[in-house]
């Protein structure tokens, strides 16, 4: 069965279109306005080896919170509603993940359930012109809609870019563990045999 969700989100802030196959090869098509949310995206999909397709339209007018946090919601979505019930997968992921100075680790829990630890600050607010605050916003989306326990940790680095592009990437990864198929485990993952909300 294929593991693929279409997500179509239209508020007064932004209008959404985002889609992804789990199972994919981790070809990206993102184009949300907010350039270097494009670039972790389509790092996000090839480190996942997921395919994702996201169109963006939003109030940059304002600034750029409404479109990263919108963009977070749809793609939690779109997980949550990709992985199904959850039979046979590992449900825990997670990636230590080294870049230049930088170390980050990642992990989840498809528990159905969200929480967020994120340990990951950056010393600049800016990087180019996207508001480096928006990356804790963006987890928190993406935690909250997907319903999974995510943690995030930077162990050391000192250059934004180089930190968030590790998380993205350890994200990526340790979210590919966690759905994929447990052949010694095929019933949900869970001695209270379900892992929904």
């Amino acid at each position: 069965m294929a593991r693929t969700a279409d997500i179509d989100r239209k508020t007064g802030e932004t209008d959404i279109q985002l889609q992804i196959d789990l199972d994919g090869s981790g070809k990206a098509d993102v184009a949300t306005g907010v350039g270097f949310l494009d670039h972790m995206l389509t790092l996000f999909a090839k480190h996942g080896v997921v395919d994702l397709t996201v169109r963006a339209k939003g109030d940059l007018e304002v600034d750029q919170h409404h479109t990263v946090e919108d963009v977070g919601i749809c793609l939690g979505q779109a997980i949550r509603q990709a992985v199904g019930d959850k039979q046979g997968i590992r449900r825990y992921g997670h990636f230590t993940l080294p870049m230049d100075e930088t170390l980050a680790t990642v992990a989840i829990d498809l528990s159905g359930r969200h929480y967020l630890v994120y340990n990951a600050p950056t010393p600049t607010a800016k990087i180019g012109d996207f508001d480096t605050e928006l990356l804790e916003e963006f987890w928190q989306a993406v935690s909250a809609n997907a319903l999974c326990n995510l943690h995030i940790v930077l162990h050391h680095g000192h250059n934004s870019h180089h930190i968030s592009e590790a998380v993205f990437k350890a994200a990526a990864r340790a979210l590919r563990m966690a759905v994929e198929h447990d052949p010694r485990c095929p019933g949900v993952p869970s001695t209270k045999g379900t892992l929904s909300e």
